[in-house]
């Protein structure tokens, strides 16, 4: 395979990535679950349950996808810096494992909302107790997994600004989306009640889908003008 197909190959991984995590992480939840209602989540989960089984079987083929893409980013980037290209590749792989078992609290909520006979012996509140707990901790799940989808973005964002290939602003992007991350994650453990300003957030996601998008139709074509930071 060519090194100009492995790029292409990547940014196409890659934009399934940015497609199904959009759909799992954003799209599924703003339609069916509402952290301050539990009486309208659980309505909303039971009249939409193909949604919300969707969007669990979409989140699993987006964390394979996530397991996948680094070892085609590794192939496309060794050769800049073999032990910076591992180190991408641990870091994200890191991750996998966490997220898939992250998705057992939303097998939960299906059990519990699915009108099964030996729930019958439990009250309401104590059924919508149970629902709450298990999506809030899915959302701590995601929390912690969080790291790591800054981490590896760091490494990440090194090989594309050394690649000669990808626009160097493209980089910087994912190496402060690193940070952002992080930030977003202390922010949430520290200061629970602050509010975080949006742009802490933009880089990561410019840088991504930038990148993505750049591989996609780009390739490995190498361009002739200089990278301006």
């Amino acid at each position: 395979m060519s090194k100009n197909t492995t790029a292409r190959l990547a940014g196409f991984i890659y934009l399934l990535l940015v497609i199904t995590g959009i759909y799992n992480l954003l799209y599924v939840p703003s339609q069916l679950i509402d952290m301050k209602d539990v009486s309208s989540t659980i309505e909303n989960i039971s009249n939409n349950e193909l949604l919300f089984r969707s969007g669990i079987v979409v989140g699993i083929f987006s964390y394979i996808i996530y397991l996948i893409l680094p070892f085609v980013l590794y192939k496309l980037f060794h050769e800049i810096n073999r032990e910076i290209a591992i180190m991408m590749v641990l870091l994200s792989s890191v991750s996998v494992p966490i997220s898939l078992f992250n998705m057992v609290h939303k097998l939960d909520v299906l059990t519990l909302t699915s009108n099964a006979a030996y729930l019958s012996h439990f009250e309401m509140q104590t059924i919508q107790a149970k629902v709450m707990l298990s999506l809030k901790s899915y959302n701590n799940g995601i929390s912690v997994v969080q790291i790591f989808w800054g981490l590896w973005l760091l490494p990440f964002g090194y090989l594309v600004f050394k690649s000669g290939h990808i626009p160097k602003f493209l980089g910087v992007c994912l190496m402060l989306g690193c940070f952002g991350y992080l930030i977003i994650f202390l922010k949430n453990m520290l200061f629970p009640e602050i509010p975080i300003p949006s742009f802490v957030s933009k880089p990561a996601s410019i840088g991504e889908l930038g990148t993505c998008l750049w591989l996609l139709v780009m390739g490995s074509n190498r361009i002739r003008f200089k990278n301006k930071l």
